[in-house]
């Protein structure tokens, strides 16, 4: 039976802004009378605000956390997950022993080895070798021990060269392999990571999620992870934690969290009306979804279907979509005739299906406006039938990398994503 490992109990966090401390000698002296002598709580959390910052507040004092309570077991691999600014990297912090809580209390069973950004733990006028085992002292390991584990770390990191050269003259990558494989293989009971690893190259982030794989499922250890890659946070995490403004919004499996998440940020995918002229030619129905479930990755299928009646026939028909860039550039566009961009078809109801294939989109955000319209006489459908979704990176996959332009007839290139069309009647 596991036992628990971490146990967050009513945590918060306060900060004040713009000052250290409360901003006076008088509040400052009556602050510690309060919570040093008269064991009181501190008179002056009641003021602080909710950690939105989006919003302009009316407190100088901010809640980075509030009543964020949870277990973790042990050999457990959780998931943080939030926009920037949610508290992710002040929980972990507060685990770490960074800085202290203001309420509540944590609980933590075992040596914690934490990775918070590049170069935490590192003297900069000391070696490679001298940081190995100064952070391996501070963990309460003996000499003999590190000395056993040395071997492991270099070439792990990949830093044998410049293991006797100060780590002030490490580049970001290089400290953070180094960092990384001193908080993994000096057999913490509980390994904490930020989003430092996106610093690190694509080899050594396969090789980092893999190694938190071993170190979880093979050695029982317990992780906390942090990260913006969806992919890496769904194949290493089994379950997951949504932050927003300080608080806990959502806290279950990581595929749950992630759906959470994302359903936030996708604001229309699926479009039903009329857009068209109703006597001639219109666009009544548009979805658009992934083999992948509510989450799009670089390597997922999509797929995009459109219905639309035909009211009498048009000789130059033609029916597509755009698909922009967040900044609303043309990226690509697709035809239901990609060779001709017209075709003619009998008046009825029809289904048409486009496909876009894994590894055609970078991650980001993207439209896709519909149109309906006699070629070089009238297009009859608005921007009002459009949908948007977010494309998120998988694992180590990065897509392509569309350049801006500023004209639909100029997109960058016109796939043949058409599939099927289906009359409906």
């Amino acid at each position: 039976m596991m036992s628990t490992a971490i146990e967050f109990e009513n945590i918060g966090k306060l900060y004040r802004l713009g000052l250290v401390g409360t901003g006076t000698l008088s509040h400052d002296l009556n602050r510690w009378w309060k919570t040093s002598i008269l064991k009181q709580e501190d008179p002056y959390l009641k003021i602080g605000e909710t950690n939105n910052r989006a919003q302009k507040g009316h407190s100088k004092y901010v809640w980075a956390l509030k009543d964020i309570t949870f277990n973790v077991e042990q050999g457990d691999v959780i998931g943080i997950i939030g926009k920037n600014g949610a508290g992710k990297s002040t929980l972990l912090k507060l685990l770490s022993r960074v800085t202290a809580p203001t309420v509540g209390t944590i609980r933590a069973k075992g040596r914690i080895a934490s990775l918070l950004e590049v170069g935490t733990g590192f003297h900069p006028e000391m070696t490679g070798r001298e940081n190995i085992y100064m952070n391996g002292c501070i963990m309460g390991m003996t000499r003999s021990e590190i000395t056993r584990k040395l071997d492991e770390i270099v070439d792990f990191a990949g830093v044998e060269r410049y293991l006797d050269t100060p780590v002030k003259r490490y580049s970001s990558g290089m400290t953070v392999r180094l960092g990384f494989a001193v908080a993994a293989f000096l057999e913490p009971e509980i390994l904490v990571v930020d989003e430092v690893l996106a610093v690190g190259d694509a080899e050594f982030q396969k090789k980092a999620i893999g190694k938190m794989q071993d170190v979880s499922r093979g050695e029982g250890r317990t992780v906390l992870f942090v990260s913006h890659n969806m992919g890496s946070m769904q194949r290493l995490c089994k379950r997951g934690i949504l932050l927003e403004n300080g608080g806990i919004k959502f806290m279950g499996t990581i595929s749950d969290t992630i759906k959470t998440y994302l359903s936030n940020q996708i604001i229309q995918k699926e479009f039903e009306g009329l857009d068209g002229n109703p006597d001639v030619l219109y666009l009544s129905k548009a979805s658009i979804v992934s083999d992948d479930g509510q989450i799009f990755y670089n390597y997922s299928t999509i797929t995009i279907v459109m219905e639309f009646s035909v009211k009498k026939q048009i000789g130059s028909l033609v029916v597509g979509f755009n698909l922009y860039s967040s900044f609303q550039s043309p990226l690509a566009r697709a035809d239901y005739n990609d060779e001709n961009q017209y075709t003619s078809l009998a008046p009825g109801n029809y289904r048409l299906t486009f496909q876009i294939p894994p590894y055609s989109l970078s991650n980001g955000e993207y439209k896709i406006i519909f149109d309906i319209a006699e070629k070089d006489i009238r297009c009859y459908t608005t921007e009002q039938s459009y949908l948007t979704f977010t494309v998120v990176q998988g694992e180590n996959c990065y897509g392509n990398v569309f350049a801006e332009n500023n004209a639909i007839k100029s997109s960058i290139f016109r796939p043949k994503w058409f599939k099927e069309l289906k009359q409906i009647d």
